[in-house]
């Protein structure tokens, strides 16, 4: 039997959302040591973050263009050989204090600052005297050539193409791997040494990516706070890794999840469910080849991250596959089963690749996830693996997470016995409790949402009848007695009275979301849209801000206090 390990107390921090002063409109490694200090001394023992990795167009860090390369954005700009404090003054003035200032990150804005800052450290780490720095980078380059020659070569071939990773709409010299590498040799004969700056320049970035992070996680040890990384099931159709190593990927395939009636704003994921565009695994050959590519990007995640969190971990059993991408989704919107097959050649949406409804299967899935997940513990080494195991759960999912020692979801009001919550105290040392993930309302946005619904006379009496038994769940989680039929307003009372709750269960792991600390309502992401709110949301302050202001003292008391009794009790059975 597995010892049961040290319990910690995590907030879920999004890098994009801290603020600290003199940033550049979005969060960054420098805001996130002040949030590590902070951490350390109010005895949050883990600050959870989202992905980390190279976004795309759409900025969602579930969907990133490499497996490995990370996101410029989070660039310290005052760290950057080559850059002095009147360029980067200069480059916040012209973007503005609007954009500074915002609520929301202006992705657009800050990533042409960042990169026209970038660009200009370049050309003068080039041509300045950098000895130290340029062996080191040299360094870098050697040491992690297995993935960045094709990532570098990637991102020369975006901007080829105007910015765009779509490499199937590219132009037709270069739109595959084969005509890439012949228009590459192409352009080098042509231009010379200007096409290999051109390629050096986005492997000199990661270095300086990989530095500053490896610098973060550095700061974080020394202060006694763990970093906890995410690692999404998939990887974006349009990445590098697809682009060059079609053989891990199945194509013709995209994973989603199945039909779920609770997402009231898309008729398409209550009728057909949703659908993530990243294509599935040929697990196959995968595992003729030892899991290589999931080995690569579980050891590099480690390096920066000694727990991480894999995202839809029910995906290493079975994933629900749609025959189409996202982008013909409105096609399919308003079809019948037999309407659609006509435009796939005969095929739906579907559990890939067995469902889970006979005893054969079943068992079948169960030892596929096993071989699956003990190559990624292999990977992960030292590191904590927390799996977010939400959705559809088959019943053989959390006895293996289990056996596995891989820390299973757990959110409260979702798990009942005979019409009563589970306590906390009868959650399992293995597990991870949280009230939501950064797919979810905040507590106060939650309870208002519930509130209103159980109150609205007008309302579907079943949404109703939904709503008052969520709330009722909720506040008898927090020990609460409440009239669901007229339940009362959300306040500092019940806020408490909830993560007081959490932080006193038995799991191994308890996060809160920022938001959910001071009572905050808004939101990181909202799955099935597309917008601006989505993946974008900044702290309303800075860490100094925050414990100067008197108004966040009453909460930040609370957490230390709330922290220091969950750490000091025991997560062993009773």
């Amino acid at each position: 039997m597995i010892a049961p390990r040290p319990r910690r107390a995590g907030v879920l921090l999004p890098a994009f959302s801290a603020r600290r002063e003199n940033d550049c409109g979005i969060g960054d490694t420098r805001a996130l040591k002040q949030w590590i200090d902070w951490a350390a001394e109010s005895g949050v023992g883990f600050l959870q973050l989202l992905p980390i990795n190279h976004t795309g167009s759409d900025d969602s860090p579930y969907n990133a263009i490499s497996s490995v390369a990370l996101e410029p954005l989070y660039l310290t700009m005052e760290e950057i050989p080559g850059l002095a404090e009147t360029d980067i003054a200069e480059a916040r003035d012209a973007m503005g204090m609007d954009v500074l200032e915002a609520r929301l990150v202006d992705y657009a804005k800050v990533r042409q600052c960042k990169s026209n800052l970038l660009r200009r450290a370049y050309q003068r780490f080039l041509a300045e005297d950098y000895s130290d720095e340029k062996s080191e980078f040299q360094l870098f380059q050697k040491h992690e050539s297995s993935w960045l020659n094709d990532f570098t070569m990637y991102r020369w071939l975006m901007d080829q193409a105007d910015g765009s990773e779509l490499w199937d709409r590219w132009p037709a010299a270069f739109r595959s791997a084969t005509l890439a590498h012949e228009y590459l040799d192409e352009q080098r004969n042509q231009r010379g040494e200007i096409v290999s700056e051109e390629i050096t320049y986005h492997a000199w970035v990661q270095w300086l990516s990989f530095r500053q992070w490896r610098a973060v996680r550095e700061h974080a040890d020394a202060r006694d706070v763990q970093l906890m990384g995410d690692v999404p099931i998939g990887i974006s159709y349009y990445s590098a890794d697809v682009f060059f190593q079609h053989e891990p990927f199945d194509l013709a395939w995209f994973g989603g999840a199945p039909p779920e009636t609770m997402f009231k704003h898309d008729r398409f994921i209550q009728r057909w469910g949703q659908n993530w565009g990243v294509p599935l695994y040929r697990w196959d050959w995968l595992e003729q080849n030892d899991y290589a590519w999931w080995k690569q990007r579980v050891r590099k995640l480690t390096e920066f991250f000694p727990i991480f969190r894999i995202d839809h971990i029910l995906g290493f059993y079975r994933i629900y596959a749609f025959p189409w991408s996202p982008n013909r989704n409105a096609e399919f919107l308003e079809l019948s089963p037999e309407q659609a097959t006509e435009l796939t050649g005969g095929r739906l949406p579907q559990w890939a690749w067995r469902d889970d409804e006979s005893a054969e299967n079943r068992a079948a899935n169960h030892d596929d996830g096993d071989r699956r997940l003990r190559a990624i513990l292999e990977a992960a080494g030292a590191a904590e693996v927390v799996g977010e195991d939400l959705g559809c759960v088959p019943e053989y999912v959390r006895p293996h997470l289990e056996s596995l020692d891989i820390a299973g979801f757990r959110i409260p009001h979702w798990d009942s016995d005979h019409g009563h919550v589970v306590p906390g105290d009868r959650f399992p040392e293995c597990s991870f409790a949280t009230y939501a993930t950064h797919d979810h309302d905040s507590i106060a946005a939650l309870w208002e949402t519930y509130r209103m619904e159980a109150i609205d006379a007008d309302a579907d009496p079943e949404e109703r009848r939904k709503a008052q038994e969520n709330l009722r769940l909720m506040a008898e989680f927090g020990g609460m007695e409440i009239d669901p039929e007229s339940p009362p307003p959300y306040d500092h009372d019940i806020q408490w009275k909830l993560l007081d709750a959490l932080l006193a269960c038995r799991s191994r792991f308890a996060a809160l979301m920022i938001t959910d600390v001071f009572g905050m309502i808004d939101r990181y992401n909202k799955p099935g849209t597309v917008g601006k709110e989505n993946w974008s949301y900044r702290l309303p302050f800075t860490c100094a801000q925050m414990q100067q202001d008197e108004r966040y003292q009453k909460d930040l008391q609370r957490l230390r206090k709330s922290i220091a009794e969950y750490r000091g009790k025991s997560n062993r059975a009773t």
